[in-house]
């Protein structure tokens, strides 16, 4: 009787928490194997067997013990442990959990918001999938997670200023430095965010603004050093403060690294962010309340991340969620709509059992077995490959040229690589700088037409994906 009665009481968050449950599951149709998930668990391999956190490169021949700061360290490691205790699994049941963990958070630390007009809740809850860049085994997803947490956080002390939940600040930034130091800098700059809308008091036009306590001015200051405190507190030390800078400083990158390009109204796939951000903006702009001045700047500080870069737009989802719902009118919600959201949850539950093979999304590789068979019979010394082929070349303990880890390689070769594979400026002689003595590029590629053409080179394999070339 007590559980009939929980459930009468309680069926619309049961339904809510149910449809979540089956929406993340269909999201895992959507699971892949990202090119550097293949150098990450790598990685994480080789600090568990040798004891030690990498800050040198390992896998590559032209930067073989370089300095590296390796700012996912804590994520690799972790990957590398849920393979030893799931095998197989690991890489399902890593994203399928934080995905589901950020999902159940953001619905219920805003529950109230998310029940006054469910339908809208719906529908934003699909977005998530829109704007979302890919679930891969990566450390964005935590990411994703440790962001949510912070804005919770964050936005909670600006309204409740007797909370001091807001102290949990330092510990997110300790745990984002070591899982994904780039952008962890994020959480302080919340902090200086709200601590300078806090600090107007006026009402102009549409636009609303509520003086915080000094109290809270100084929590939000104090908090804020504590977390850079935190993020120093890591294998790279103070490093890890500015590094995240360094990065979206360097222009050779932002500009050739697909993930960092920023959002461009010529992409048709980027329209989907443009029409996010416009349907939040009218949102707010009609609705019968006022913009507070903190969701206008937080709008407009993750409107701004996500224009340039496209890494960023799940950001700005995230950001956003905390706010829109307060703009939204409630509605009445009829009889039927349990019942209906019920079967739409079955319905993606029969979807994902009948679309979902986990083995091929494991079988996802760069290159294929006989490829890399040859590649090791061969056993190169200064092997030119193609950047996307990088990461799997790691992983079957072939020394690179070049792999996703950009940051590492642009000071020295990451240009050179470049000018090479795209045949630009004076690539032969820097074909003759580094003294290669075997190629992989793709088939279909510029630069496999080149080679193709040279007498001083000569096919040793090629399938549809990669061709290898040896030098005479």
């Amino acid at each position: 009787m007590k559980i009939k009665q929980f459930i009468d009481k309680h069926k619309l968050v049961i339904t809510i928490c149910l449809f979540l449950f089956s929406f993340c599951l269909f999201l895992m149709l959507f699971l892949r194997c990202d090119i550097d998930y293949f150098w990450h668990y790598k990685a994480g391999e080789y600090m568990v067997e040798h004891g030690e956190i990498l800050k040198q490169d390992v896998f590559s021949w032209s930067l073989y013990h370089a300095p590296w700061i390796s700012h996912e360290w804590l994520f690799e490691v972790m990957l590398y442990g849920l393979d030893l205790i799931f095998g197989k699994l690991h890489l399902f049941i890593y994203v399928f959990s934080i995905t589901l963990c950020l999902m159940f958070f953001l619905f219920f630390v805003q529950k109230k918001e998310y029940l006054k007009n469910v339908s809208f809740s719906l529908l934003w809850i699909c977005f998530f999938s829109l704007i979302f860049t890919g679930l891969s085994g990566r450390p964005q997803l935590l990411s994703f997670l440790l962001l949510a947490i912070s804005l919770y956080l964050v936005f909670y002390f600006f309204y409740h200023p007797n909370s001091k939940r807001i102290y949990f600040l330092p510990f997110i930034s300790l745990i984002w430095a070591n899982v994904h130091g780039g952008s962890s800098n994020l959480v302080y700059l919340l902090c200086f965010l709200a601590l300078f809308c806090g600090l107007f008091q006026f009402s102009f036009l549409k636009i609303e603004a509520s003086k915080i306590s000094k109290r809270q001015i100084f929590t939000y200051l104090f908090v804020a050093f504590l977390c850079m405190v935190s993020i120093v507190i890591n294998p790279h030390g103070i490093k890890m403060l500015f590094y995240p800078y360094e990065n979206m400083a360097d222009s050779l990158m932002l500009s050739t690294i697909a993930e960092w390009q920023p959002s461009n109204l010529n992409e048709l796939s980027h329209y989907i962010y443009f029409f996010f951000a416009i349907i939040v903006f009218l949102i707010m702009l009609f609705s019968k309340k006022k913009i507070r001045l903190l969701d206008g700047v937080i709008y407009l500080f993750f409107l701004y991340l996500g224009l340039k870069s496209i890494r960023f737009w799940f950001f700005s989802y995230l950001a956003w969620t905390f706010f829109i719902f307060y703009y939204v009118p409630r509605r009445k919600l009829d009889s039927y709509s349990c019942i209906l959201i019920c079967s739409f949850s079955l319905l993606l539950v029969v979807i994902f059992g009948c679309g979902f093979s986990y083995s091929k999304i494991l079988s996802s590789k760069s290159l294929s077995d006989e490829c890399i068979r040859i590649l090791k019979e061969e056993n190169p010394e200064r092997l030119f490959n193609y950047y996307d082929f990088g990461a799997y070349l790691i992983y079957q303990e072939i020394p690179v040229f070049i792999d996703g880890r950009a940051d590492l390689y642009s000071k020295y070769n990451y240009r050179d690589y470049q000018n090479i594979s795209r045949l630009q400026y004076n690539f032969p002689q820097l074909i003759a700088k580094y003294q290669f003595d075997y190629f992989i590029v793709p088939t279909k590629s510029g630069i496999a037409s080149y080679l193709l053409n040279n007498s001083s080179y000569e096919v040793i394999f090629q399938d549809k994906t990669a061709v290898i070339f040896k030098v005479k």
